[in-house]
């Protein structure tokens, strides 16, 4: 296998074994939990992610199976940055896994907050409040510098915008409703997305 194609084994091996991991946790927190169905969000909502999910998994499989297809936007990076980048995706795993066993049955499909859900301030949750979004952000930064394509780069950064300024607000509001000022504390001690830089 030449370097380009043992670049793209692990691009697709970083990228399977997230949704693995994800999907196992997920499915636990759902047979033993309260579940808020997706739609619950609203059509609008629905639509936006389904249709999100799926542009990302097809440009990630493109990349993979037929690279030919964003050739247009390959970026010429050095082999030691996508190198360096392929170690952060591998890095990347065993922190979506941390997370997961963290959060435990609060996991949710949804911004929503369930019925049961109990305050987190454990694992990476100490620190950051948003750890799930921050990880899955340098997984597929990490995965679009491995790849070397600008195109891939444009979804982490899209997705760093609308986790910050759309998504996180509206999540955040649910949890300030549930937890009054004991999230309040919580948030004024923790960041959002990287931990807060106490001076």
């Amino acid at each position: 296998m030449n370097l380009e194609g043992t670049l793209r084994g692990i691009f697709l091996i970083v990228f399977l074994s997230s949704i693995v991991i994800s999907g196992y946790y997920r499915k636990r927190a759902r047979r033993s939990g309260q579940v808020i169905p997706r739609r619950a969000e609203g059509p609008i909502a629905l639509l936006l992610r389904m249709a999100m999910a799926l542009v990302v998994a097809i440009s990630f499989l493109a990349y993979v199976f037929a690279p030919a297809w964003l050739a247009w936007s390959a970026w010429g990076l050095p082999l030691w940055l996508r190198s360096a980048a392929a170690v952060l995706a591998i890095g990347c795993l065993p922190a979506i896994r941390w997370v997961l066993v963290s959060i435990g049955d609060n996991i949710s499909e949804t911004i929503l907050t369930k019925r049961t859900h109990q305050l987190v301030t454990r694992g990476p949750y100490r620190w950051i409040r948003h750890p799930l979004y921050a990880v899955a952000l340098l997984e597929l930064f990490s995965l679009a510098l491995l790849a070397s394509n600008w195109y891939l780069l444009s979804f982490p950064c899209i997705g760093a915008v609308i986790f910050r300024w759309v998504i996180i607000p509206r999540e955040e509001a649910n949890l300030i409703k549930v937890f009054g000022n004991e999230y309040e504390d919580y948030k004024r001690r923790t960041g959002a997305l990287v931990p807060r830089v106490r001076l």
